[in-house]
């Protein structure tokens, strides 16, 4: 039998110890985060250089936020609609089909027919004549408060809607509730104009869509000017519905042609009569607008509003007249000029270096998107008129596409066009003649498009914005946040001037 000697076990054990000593134990990092959190991270330090050792993550959150992305990443690459899904409500006739149907009694207490206006999906009849100042395709004569309408015809098209409304990422409520709004404008009480958007919010609150968010990745579109839905009273003789102060409404994002001061409204371009379905068809109609010769300094499309204290429309139309050759002047008081038909606004247009934009009977009006569609430059005398109001379709920085001449009111009108115009250096006026042009797909409503076209129109930019707002809500539920803070807040500085500058 071998016999170990008690020297040899010690010895072993002595080269055992040290062994342990001399062990590298780096390959293991124990790191405290800031929020005291510990992460084990391996590493293999066979290469000892500095830049060979990944930056550690600041927070747990960051980690899992990086994995989110990682892992969206990899999802949109099997599922391009991953994230843009939209889920639409089908609701009862009476929200919109019904509307349409009943198109005659539309425009009670006037003399206008809207039943044309909602052929073709809402773009309005054909033109027939468009005399060599349009295109002989995609033009309509397209009513300028058919928003809801054109838009619900498009988003039946979208490439990524879905029954599954658990997999949605946004959901889309098709209430007509300008059309609506029309029907009881003039002679109605308050309790006949609200009837339908009280209805649409009982329904909509009952549905299992309406509690995973409580409607905050619900939204709307309006074609008329969101003020319309801002009741401020329940007096009678005040104008609109109370819709957007209901207190599910205010969960809930609208998009109309002219927004107001609460940040759940917002404002996306009024539809113009343009609606191309190609894209050559729009690159045709950029480089024609490139080639126009334009034979006026400035020009302006509408009426006067003397029951307006403050409008400063009769100055802009007496500068106008009194600048004779320099200006051209398209009256459209009643009977005077058909200012809705396209011809007549798109020959003076296109004929003009700059367009005049005074407010109207509100801040907004279409002339703005007819004069981008025309390649002449909008000159805006209020922040409201555009720069308070379309932030997802036009340049943030106003100046690359615009003159600004801020006159808060008729007792500040101390200035000549004509002279101010023409101080304007030729090289500023084609850069901004050639951003107006860059602008033009974003601000039509293309017609029905093979799934090769690759241009951005109004719908789709509109469509974005709206996905972009509701996963900002969804990021601050993620947070620990409470998703109301800011969601429909009022913002009264919104419409004020010193925030654009002085102007020229």
């Amino acid at each position: 039998m071998l016999q170990i000697h008690p020297w040899f076990v010690l010895l072993l054990l002595f080269v055992f110890f040290i062994h342990l000593l001399c062990l590298d134990y780096s390959g293991v990092l124990t790191v405290l985060d800031d929020n005291h959190g510990i992460l084990l991270h391996s590493h293999d330090f066979t290469e000892t250089s500095n830049h060979s050792i990944s930056p550690l993550p600041k927070t747990v959150e960051s980690v899992k936020m990086a994995d989110r992305e990682e892992d969206l990443k990899l999802a949109t690459e099997v599922d391009s609609c991953l994230g843009r899904y939209i889920f639409v409500h089908d609701l009862p006739c009476g929200f919109n089909k019904d509307l349409v149907n009943n198109c005659r009694l539309l425009t009670r207490g006037t003399d206008k027919n809207m039943c044309p206006y909602l052929d073709n999906l809402g773009f309005g009849p054909e033109i027939d004549n468009p005399e060599d100042v349009l295109m002989n395709t995609s033009w309509f004569l397209t009513n300028q408060f058919l928003l809801e309408v054109i838009f619900h015809n498009k988003m039946k098209s979208y490439e990524c809607l879905t029954n599954d409304s658990s997999i949605a990422s946004a959901v889309y409520v098709p209430f007509y509730a300008g059309l609506d709004m029309s029907l009881y404008l003039w002679g109605f009480n308050i309790t006949v104009r609200d009837s339908s958007s009280l209805a649409l919010v009982k329904w909509l609150s009952e549905k299992p869509e309406w509690k995973r968010m409580w409607g905050r990745d619900h939204f709307l579109v309006a074609g008329r000017i969101a003020w319309d839905f801002r009741r401020q009273s329940d007096n009678e003789s005040d104008w609109g519905s109370k819709l957007r102060f209901l207190p599910e409404s205010k969960n809930m994002s609208m998009l109309s042609i002219e927004s107001t001061s609460w940040n759940n409204d917002i404002a996306i371009p009024y539809p113009t009569c343009f609606h191309p379905s190609k894209d050559s068809e729009i690159f045709q109609w950029q480089d024609r607008m490139r080639r126009q010769k334009r034979r006026y300094l400035f020009s302006f499309a509408g009426a006067p509003r003397p029951e307006y204290q403050n409008s400063i429309r009769g100055k802009i139309i007496d500068q106008c007249l009194a600048s004779k050759n320099q200006c051209k002047l398209l009256d459209c008081n009643d009977g005077a000029t058909n200012c809705d038909n396209p011809v007549n606004v798109m020959r003076v247009f296109k004929s003009s270096v700059f367009c005049l934009q005074p407010p109207g009977d509100s801040y907004t009006r279409r002339s703005i998107f007819d004069s981008i569609l025309a390649g002449c430059i909008p000159v805006f005398f209020h922040p409201g008129t555009a720069y308070a109001q379309y932030i997802w379709h036009l340049p943030n920085n106003h100046t690359r596409y615009s003159v600004y001449i801020p006159v808060k009111d008729l007792s500040e009108w101390k200035i000549d066009l004509n002279e101010t115009l023409l101080r304007i250096p030729e090289d500023r006026i084609s850069a901004l003649r050639e951003e107006v042009i860059k602008l033009i797909p974003r601000v039509v409503y293309a017609g029905s498009r093979s799934g090769s076209e690759t241009l951005e129109d109004s719908f789709d930019i509109a469509v974005k914005g709206v996905l972009e707002r509701i996963e900002s809500v969804r990021d601050m539920i993620r947070e620990g946040k409470d998703p109301s803070i800011g969601f429909a807040d009022g913002d009264d500085y919104k419409y004020t001037f010193p925030p654009y500058g002085d102007g020229i």
